[in-house]
């Protein structure tokens, strides 16, 4: 029997799962490289198939408890944001960073990277984590906290992508939210005032008055930009709704302010995937009256996408038209702030897509030094600014592109600039194929 969206799955359930994981890792033939069997993806880069079948997680896709009191949720690696968002929304909570996509997972977040429009004042999805059960190569569950034994683990882990184990558990702390977002439009004639008032706004946490909780922006043109500003409301005059025949990055165009519920807010992006769903005819108004609600969502175009990479179908009738290959890309790039206009202009004089959005993020953690997390190299008061959007950035040169993920090309690249001494001086290969943390002192 299916689970109820969002419903509490309880410690008993969960523990039955970690065994059941447990005793899957150990049938595994020693050699055999390991992976997740998963439903969703929201990676786009073509995978090679494994010749063994992966862990089947599907029974770690819940949330264990939540702890309304204490601010807190406990959560399987598995459990979507869509999942983890209906059962802390109930409480009045939310997790300090949900990403913008409604499959993406907690594990796959605080293992990889996330981020959203509290970025700016939250940092990063695992930024929140208290502590993680992880399941290492050897078969252990080793729960790491910032103070125990494990504490490499638990500081490594972050940006490690599933090279140092798989998390099975995870307690994050929540915040408090309103029932409302109001959002305001601001718009600007020149990339350059766009960054200045984002300055001004991360130094002073408002704008014109409001209190400012949630900051992302678009760029549709050198000549017109804007900053979408959040601040939670109490109460609205009015909704509006963005989860069927009305498009939200178009209505940043079209409207000056604009109030979502607190749970529209969230997902607002990911109805028409960004704006990535054109490619799929879904914003031409006959088309897309014709699709139910529930296939607007980014999983359903996701799995549109893979079928393409499988089967080729829409490829082999461009080629019968005569047309070129095209290649479907979604590219994050971060830069610093003070670079980030150079960026903009270098994109826009070279790569012909729009819109770009832009998310303005800062680590959170101002207590482990200057760059507290060893393998993801964004450093305590370096606030930069997220470009989703475009082709690989191949002649850039010169400034921190700090990583650039979410490839889907022939050949996919990503540029990480990180410490691997760091990472080779707390990981060592185990012959199940997973990286499993062996403390030793730093340097």
């Amino acid at each position: 029997m299916a689970r109820a969206r969002g419903e509490i799955v309880g410690w008993a359930k969960h523990r039955t799962a970690v065994e059941d994981l447990q005793r899957q890792l150990a049938a595994m033939p020693a050699a055999a490289p390991v992976r997740l069997a998963k439903k969703t993806s929201n990676l786009f880069r073509p995978r090679e198939a494994n010749p063994v079948p992966g862990l089947d997680v599907s029974r770690l896709n819940g949330v264990v408890e939540v702890d309304p009191r204490a601010g807190t949720a406990d959560v399987q690696g598995m459990t979507t944001y869509e999942d983890l968002v209906d059962a802390t929304l109930r409480y009045g909570l939310m997790p300090y960073v949900v990403p913008q996509l409604r499959t993406i997972t907690l594990g796959g977040a605080v293992t990889g990277l996330g981020i959203e429009s509290s970025s700016f004042r939250n940092g990063l999805p695992h930024e929140s984590v208290l502590e993680m059960d992880v399941l290492t190569g050897a078969g252990e569950i080793v729960t790491a906290t910032d103070d125990n034994e494990h504490a490499d683990l638990f500081r490594s882990f972050p940006n490690s992508y599933g090279s140092l184990g798989y998390s099975v558990r995870l307690k994050i702390r929540l915040e408090r939210v309103a029932p409302y977002v109001h959002l305001r439009h601001v718009r600007f004639d020149a990339i350059s005032e766009l960054i200045d008032t984002l300055r001004q706004i991360l130094k002073e946490r408002s704008y014109n008055g409001e209190d400012v909780e949630f900051v992302d922006g678009v760029v549709f043109s050198r000549a017109e930009s804007y900053l979408v500003l959040g601040s939670w409301a109490s109460s609205a005059p009015y909704t509006s709704d963005y989860t069927g025949q009305q498009i939200f990055y178009r209505s940043i165009q079209q409207r000056g302010e604009d109030y979502l519920s607190a749970l529209d807010y969230l997902w607002r992006w990911d109805t028409d995937w960004f704006w990535c769903n054109r490619a799929l005819g879904l914003q031409n108004p006959k088309l897309r009256r014709l699709v139910p609600r529930r296939y607007l969502r980014s999983d359903v175009y996701s799995k549109v996408i893979r079928w393409e990479n499988n089967h080729g179908y829409f490829a082999k009738l461009d080629a019968k038209k005569g047309k070129l290959p095209r290649e479907r890309v979604v590219q994050d790039v971060e830069v610093s702030l003070d670079r980030t206009e150079e960026f903009l202009d270098w994109f826009l004089d070279n790569v012909p897509i729009e819109p770009i959005w832009l998310c303005p993020l800062a680590v959170r953690d101002h207590e482990h030094g200057n760059q507290p997390w060893p393998l993801y190299p964004l450093k305590r008061g370096s606030s930069t600014s997220t470009s989703a959007s475009g082709r690989p950035s191949r002649s850039l040169r010169g400034g921190r592109t700090v990583t650039s993920t979410r490839t889907s090309s022939a050949s996919s690249t990503r540029w990480v600039v990180t410490s691997r001494s760091t990472a080779m001086s707390i990981t060592t290969k185990r012959p199940s194929g997973i990286f499993t943390v062996e403390r030793h002192s730093r340097q």
